[in-house]
């Protein structure tokens, strides 16, 4: 969860299917913020994509699936950590939805991200 504002267009796509729609999101954010949510005053602390500076944050492997509620998010997340200077590692799976890779951990995309999340732990590991 990086917005609770609810702006794009695929936090609003899938409805009422899969593992986790915008209900479930706005539900979650609720949950968090209560009547802040999409307020201006949530902190960057609940939020991620509240944050300005995002320049001090450390190298991110950041994935998703190209049928998720929070792909333009995470997309507009991972183009603003690279513009901070920070080095970001993103994939995005197509036909993937939220959890895909635990859902259908039997499928070639999901084996296929496993793969590539264990291998940049390891490059980021290996000093």
């Amino acid at each position: 969860m990086l917005d609770d504002r609810f702006e794009t267009h695929s936090s609003r796509m899938v409805d009422r299917e899969g593992v986790w729609d915008r209900h479930s999101n706005l539900y979650a954010w609720a949950s968090l913020l209560g009547e802040r949510r999409g307020g201006p005053d949530v902190s960057q602390y609940a939020a991620p994509a509240r944050a300005e500076d995002l320049s001090r944050l450390p190298r991110t492997y950041i994935d998703t699936g190209s049928a998720e509620g929070s792909r333009d998010e995470i997309l507009i997340y991972a183009g603003r950590l690279s513009e901070a200077g920070v080095s970001v590692d993103f994939h995005m799976w197509g036909g993937g939805f939220h959890g895909f890779d635990m859902t259908a951990d039997h499928a070639a995309v999901s084996r296929a991200s496993s793969a590539t999340r264990e291998e940049f732990i390891r490059r980021a590991l290996d000093r």
